[in-house]
This record gives structure tokens, sequence and C-alpha cells, in this order.
């Protein structure tokens, strides 16, 4: 096992300035733009901007990297995001905001793909599971650190220069590293229409938790900011709900080890319902309670995308993993494009609060459709099961067991 570790340092150390830069980036964004004087939905759509950018590059940037190899492709990306950055804050059209979000999704997708891929590779067999956990674990530890960022005053341009600075020193430990670069394959093929025949719980769990945290993402710093909490203490919320993530995820996840996956994800969706119907019907709530309920909120809704991905795993045979992984990805990226969207228009329409209405009803919605595939079949429970932490992943993730078990029949 500490092998494994150090032979992924330098690559873990990257990783750790790329995402403080990343949860920086996205709380910024919105608040900047709310002080440019953007619209609720303009700011959404800025988000879903990000998402569609996304999906494009899972399916661009592995061919650049299959050409030009890890360590090129890792320091190209990592270099042009920071331009990117640097020229949003030198401008405030709203259409050029819109052309850069989509390129910091491409840029950033094809560098997740570079981290997983180079770690499938650099981990020993047996620790890629642990490996991959610390992994994900840092990812939202470093989202939730970045938020303190906020409370560094001046213009808006500094946070920028700030993030620009994060990415490139994410570029210097990969760039000095001895390790051999990995091999990367070609993207596998999407079968949405199969997978959903096969395992339809896990694609809706993973279009709701992409129609939540894409709103979460983008929006909720602007719920925080309509609560008149300053950018200093929109951080420390936007810290707490991220923090739930990290501590309750792996606990979550070993609950739907030993029972059924549909009945666990039918059990967290419905506590994070409660939390988000709370807050909207307490939006004065005190100090304390608010921060309980998105620290419950943020727990509950982290945890969705990796049981989708558990639940999906346990139902496909080997060779399928890889065409699941890219299939499972494409639906949570199109929620998190469309999910910005249509709650934008919502608090606009509506109010602020309304963000947590929108986050109650999706929940409720899993809550119920997870129970109802649970009571049409129940699914065997084995020792085999293993529940890995995920928070987004590209179709190179899922390739992380020496051996995993034949389908297993009928949907779930």
């Amino acid at each position: 096992m500490l092998s494994s570790i150090r032979t992924t340092t330098p690559l873990l150390s990257s990783t750790v300035f790329l995402l403080m830069g990343v949860g920086l980036l996205h709380t910024h964004i919105a608040l900047e733009g709310r002080t440019l004087g953007f619209s609720v939905a303009m700011i959404g759509i800025l988000t879903s901007a990000y998402y569609t950018g996304f999906l494009v590059g899972t399916y661009t940037v592995p061919r650049l990297t299959h050409r030009f190899g890890h360590i090129r492709t890792f320091a190209f990306c990592t270099a042009a995001l920071a331009v990117v950055v640097l020229v949003q804050a030198l401008t405030s059209a709203y259409g050029a905001w819109l052309v850069l979000r989509v390129l910091q999704g491409l840029l950033l997708v094809g560098l997740y793909a570079i981290i997983e891929s180079w770690l499938n590779t650099a981990a020993e067999p047996r620790h890629r599971s642990s490996v991959f956990a610390i992994y994900m674990m840092l990812n939202l530890g470093a989202g939730a650190v970045a938020q303190q960022f906020l409370h560094i005053r001046g213009e808006g341009f500094v946070l920028f220069c700030v993030v620009a600075i994060l990415f490139c020193v994410a570029s210097l430990p990969v760039v000095v590293t001895p390790q051999p670069q990995p091999h990367i394959e070609a993207p596998p093929r999407v079968q949405v229409a199969r997978m959903f025949r096969l395992v339809p719980t896990a694609l809706v769990s993973a279009l709701i938790s992409g129609l939540v945290l894409g709103a979460f993402w983008g929006l909720l710093p602007l719920y925080a900011a309509a609560r008149g909490l300053g950018p200093g203490e929109v951080g420390t919320y936007m810290s707490v709900a991220i923090v739930g993530g990290v501590v309750l995820q792996l606990p979550l996840g070993r609950l739907s080890d030993r029972i059924d996956r549909r009945l666990a994800l039918a059990m967290i969706s419905a506590v994070a319902a409660l939390a988000a119907l709370t807050n909207l019907i307490l939006p004065n709530a005190g100090h304390a309670t608010a921060m309980l309920l998105v620290f419950a909120f943020g727990g509950m809704s982290f945890a969705v995308y990796p049981i989708a991905v558990a639940h999906l795993v346990d139902y496909l045979r080997r060779d399928e993993l890889l065409s699941g992984s890219s299939t499972v990805l494409l639906v949570n990226g199109i929620g998190s494009a469309v999910g910005p969207l249509l709650a934008g228009e919502l608090m606009t329409l509506t109010r602020p609060e309304f963000l947590f209405g929108w986050f109650g009803v999706l929940d409720g919605v899993m809550a119920g459709y997870a129970l109802y595939r649970f009571a049409r079949r129940k699914r065997e429970v084995t020792p085999d099961d293993h529940f890995l932490p995920l928070v987004h992943t590209t179709p190179t993730a899922l390739d992380l067991h020496p051996e995993t078990p034949d389908g297993r029949g009928d949907p779930a």
C-alpha cells in the first residue's frame, strides 16, 4: 500500500492544487457574476456551459492525450486553463464568459481522465480501490479548503489570479515526476438504451445527481449570498456542505455494501429531501441550524452518484465496465448541464430560497423511484460487494478491480 502511495504522490499532489483551483473557480464565478449584474438564470446558464464543455471534453481530450502523452497533455491543459481564467478576469462580457466556461469544462475533464487513467496504471491492482478512495477524498477536501480563499479581500480579479496560480502549481509535480506515462485507451462506446434496460436505477440516480449537484455548484453560492452572507461566509457555508460529503460518503457507501443499494439510495435521497425541504420551510433559521442542514444535505447528495456507479458495476461484466462508465458519465453530465438552467430559472421566477425546493423535489422523486425498483426485485447482497468513493469519474475510473462478476440477470 505504501509503495502505491509513494508512486502516486506527485500525481496526487498535482490533483490537490488542481481541485483547489476548480472549487474556488466555481464559487467565485457565481459571486463575481452576481457582482457584474448577471441574473440568477444567466449564472445558471454559465454553469450549464461548463458541463457542456465537460461532456465534449470526455471524448476529445483523451485523443489528444493518446497522441502527445500524459505529461505533455497535462502541462498543456493546466497552462491553457490558467490562460482561460485570466482572460475571464479581464472581461465582463457575458458571451465571452459563456465560451470560457465551455473551455474550462473541456480542459478539466481531460485532466480528470489523465489523473484517473494514470492512477489505474501506477497503483498496484490490489491497492487501486484504496488509492482511488484517497483521490476522491482529496477531491472533496481540496474543494472545501478552496472556499476559504474567498476571505481574501480585493477586486474579483484577485481571486481569478489565485485560481490561475493554483492551476500553474498543479502542473509542477507531474512535469518533474520520474514515473513512466501510462497508455490510454480509446473512449468506449456509449450504450444508454442497453444500460437503462439492464440497470435503470443507476442511470436515473446518475441523472438526478447531476440535476442536483450541477445546481449546487453553480447556484448555492447565490442562495447563500441572498441570505445576507458575505463572500467569506459564503465560502464557509459551501465548505460545510462539501465537508459533509467528505465525512459521510464512505460510511454511506459501506451501508450500501450491506443492504440493497437501491434501498440505500432511497434512504439517502429521502434524508437529502428532508434536509432540503426543512431549509426551504425555515429560510431564516439560525446560523447553527443552517450549517447543520447544509452539512446533512451535502453529505447525502455527494453519496448518490458513487453508489449509483457501484450499483451499475454490480450488474456488468468486466468487458462492459468502460462502456457502462462512459454511459453513466454522459447521463450525469446531461443532468449537470440541465440542472443549473432549470433551477436558475426557478430562482428567477420565484425566490432564491426555492433552490432548496428544487433539491427537495428531485431527491423525493429519486427516493420514490429507488424504493419502487427495490420493491419490484430484491438484490442478493454478497461479501464481494465493494463500494468505492467517487465524485465525478471518467471512463477510465472504473477499471479498478482485477475481477468483476458477470451480470446478475434481471433489470435493477
